[in-house]
């Protein structure tokens, strides 16, 4: 009778055990930095199954259980959570059940086109970038904004910045737009007043300049001869955006044919910024440009050692000495470079 007892006892005690392990023990199996991503509208059921398929759960039923048990299953929050290996199936639950997802860090560095913006959204976020796409090319979307479908680039401010993987765009957006508009309080918005510009402008101008230049030092002067040329009333003639008005930044050098591609955003044939920015500069262009030099250069050219600083000048004469000698050393290059 007591070995029966005893018997009865030890298989209470391992199913026990068996099911404390499965609920409280280290279960959960997943690669260190790994995320399960459940979409907007996802079912619980779906949820369970994609568990088990990406083997982060090993046994369905005490899932099963646990988050009926807990009511899980009719409260699925989307979003971007981390699974740490080791962990407890009721931790897993629990979080799911929370909601405790683990936000996504953006860093926006240079972008060139809205298409590289909705692409970027797309890669991290669940909002597709069809929508992206679509959003910021409807007038009627981005008033509530103050941009239009050409300067809607200037909202976003190149930084890094924390967002839930499931927020609509339209609350990206949103928060762009705030840290947007903390940027231009105050001291920026009164030195672009004193340009003569607006923010919009000071943003576009700093656009030419980020993709004439990655030399700190020249910056300030190169926007210097943007701003001289838009007081005389004459074109900015910025090769940049001949290569976005043409979609074609691998381009080495703008030649003859190039000049004449028609196009609001090419310099050489309008006057005057282009209708918005030819990519998102960075904040140091920015601040170049508003805390530009006051000079009388209204030409540049590269340097003939090809360290990417420019010769500037004030007089064409001036400045067709420095070009020549920039296209002599260049033509020199060249000609080694076809004798190797």
């Amino acid at each position: 009778m007591k070995k029966g007892l005893l018997i009865i006892l030890a298989i209470v005690l391992l199913g026990v055990a068996y099911v404390a392990w499965g609920l409280f023990g280290p279960t959960i199996s997943s690669p260190e930095g790994k995320y399960f991503y459940i979409k907007t509208g996802e079912t619980y059921e779906s949820v369970r199954q994609h568990l088990a398929d990406q083997k982060i759960i090993g046994n369905s039923f005490f899932f099963d259980k646990l988050a009926k048990q807990i009511k899980y299953n009719r409260a699925v929050r989307a979003g971007k959570y981390e699974i740490k290996n080791g962990s407890s199936l009721v931790k897993l639950v629990r979080m799911l059940k929370a909601g405790n997802q683990s936000p996504v860090r953006l860093v926006i560095n240079k972008l060139r086109t809205k298409e590289d913006f909705a692409g970027k959204i797309g890669a991290n976020f669940e909002a597709d970038s069809l929508e992206v796409i679509n959003f910021i090319s409807n007038n009627d979307s981005l008033a509530p904004y103050h941009v239009d479908t050409n300067t809607v680039m200037t909202l976003v401010i190149p930084n890094s910045y924390l967002f839930w993987w499931n927020g609509s765009f339209k609350k990206i957006l949103e928060r762009l737009n705030d840290q947007h508009q903390k940027f231009w309080e105050g001291n920026r918005t009164a030195k672009a007043a004193r340009l003569g510009l607006k923010p919009a402008e000071v943003y576009t101008m700093a656009s030419i300049v980020e993709e004439e230049t990655n030399k700190a030092d020249d910056k300030g002067r190169i926007a210097s001869v943007y701003m001289n040329r838009i007081k005389k009333g004459m074109k900015l003639e910025a090769d940049p955006t001949v290569k976005y008005a043409m979609r074609n930044f691998g381009l080495k050098r703008i030649l003859h044919g190039h000049l004449a591609y028609p196009s609001p955003y090419n310099t050489y044939q309008q006057t005057g910024l282009p209708p918005g920015p030819i990519c998102t500069p960075s904040i140091n262009t920015i601040d170049a440009v508003l805390d530009a030099p006051e000079t009388n250069y209204i030409f540049f050219v590269a340097k003939p050692d090809f360290k990417g600083y420019s010769n500037f000048a004030a007089t064409y004469p001036e400045h067709l000495v420095y070009a020549k000698m920039y296209q002599k050393a260049l033509d020199s290059l060249i000609m080694s470079k076809n004798n190797r």
